[in-house]
């Protein structure tokens, strides 16, 4: 008699679920109704046995201890359970009767895309939004049919949803079960659909959905609705409605967390003598002090007029990276100003010298985003 490890194709210390699943694939692959023939049919057979002895805990180890397993069926675990060859070969267990489907199901989820200022994400805005989703239909509240009717039961399942049939195996008469067509598994008929959804329980049209934007959003994010998506088919409940972000370059300003970028531009005398200027930021006029003497790249930080975190917290900063302005155009006037003034503080002659990382990183970090 041949070794039933090696009928199985599983070494002899296969766990239980290995036994299982090398059966499994074995009997799909040799049973008689996909492969037809005298040697097939005896492998199953062989296959089949081999499981049989193996899947039973008493039964393995008579058979490891040098017993023949020749027991077919015994120790209650037959075939590994009745289960297992309908699970197999049919999809369920033989003749089971399950629920008739309902024919309400959830809506699908939907995604819009909305695009914002920079201004909007500093401390959030709010959006009327149009959304073309499915809607309860209003003539029929979802019921699918028309006003005054309502669902019958299938004359062929009889509300079950599930038709039986039989089919032939080694096992004998197999009875299983499937879904009804002539009710699609409902288990009920609609014979007056509704003319309006066409006995869908909703319909394609227009909404207006209300949603308040958090601040600190960026592009890219999704902001989830939770019930805001596509009713479902006969009424079901709804999807979930996702907010794609796209938020708008600004012409001034560029973020860097919740940071906000800009450039400040400064004239030669203002840089040398200091100034006080006004700067307008997304949220109002700061007013802003450039101190005695102040140099290109230098980076001006302004506390709490950057973004709102989006999950709350202190608000970032605004930076404004100073850009001094050299005059090109000078009349003779100016020129011999700027000659004098030359001459009075005898600037050196320029000239190299080590490479400062700290000018390049102001300039980098004034220049990012």
């Amino acid at each position: 008699m041949a070794d039933h490890y090696e009928v199985l194709g599983v070494s002899r210390e296969a766990t239980p679920d290995e036994i299982k699943k090398a059966y499994r694939r074995l009997a799909r692959e040799l049973h008689p109704d996909v492969n037809p023939g005298a040697d097939a049919s005896e492998r199953f057979k062989l296959v089949t046995h081999a499981y049989d002895v193996l899947s039973d805990p008493e039964q393995r180890q008579r058979y490891d201890m040098g017993g023949d397993g020749s027991a077919f069926g015994g120790g209650g675990a037959g075939f590994g359970g009745f289960g297992d060859i309908f699970e197999t070969f049919f999809g369920g267990g033989g003749a089971r009767t399950g629920r008739p489907r309902s024919r309400r199901e959830r809506g699908q989820d939907a995604l819009v895309r909305v695009t914002l200022d920079l201004a909007d994400v500093v401390f959030g805005t709010h959006r009327d939004i149009d959304v073309d989703t499915a809607v309860i239909c209003d003539t029929c509240q979802g019921s699918c049919c028309q006003p005054g009717t309502q669902p019958t039961t299938c004359d062929i399942c009889h509300g079950s949803g599930q038709v039986q049939r039989t089919v032939r195996s080694l096992l004998g008469n197999v009875v299983t079960s499937q879904p009804c067509t002539t009710c699609q598994g409902y288990g009920t008929t609609i014979p007056y659909p509704c003319a309006t959804c066409q006995g869908q329980g909703r319909v394609r049209a227009r909404r207006t959905v209300s949603v308040d934007i958090p601040g600190g959003v960026e592009t890219g994010l999704r902001l989830q609705l939770p019930g805001s998506g596509e009713v479902g088919p006969a009424g079901g409940p709804n999807g979930d409605l996702y907010l794609e972000v796209t938020v708008a370059p600004d012409e001034v300003f560029s973020r860097e967390g919740d940071d906000l970028l800009a450039t400040l531009e400064v004239s030669m005398p203002d840089a040398i003598l200091g100034a006080q200027t006004t700067i307008t930021s997304l949220d109002g006029d700061v007013d802003l002090e450039v101190r005695a003497g102040v140099q290109s790249g230098d980076v001006l930080t302004i506390k709490g007029r950057g973004i709102t975190p989006l999950r709350g917290g202190t608000r970032g900063d605004l930076r404004v990276g100073v850009h001094v302005v050299t005059p090109t155009k000078l009349d003779a006037k100016e020129r011999a100003l700027i000659e004098d003034f030359a001459k009075k503080t005898k600037a050196p002659a320029p000239r190299l010298s080590q490479f400062h990382q700290g000018m390049f990183s102001k300039l980098r970090d004034r220049f990012r985003g």
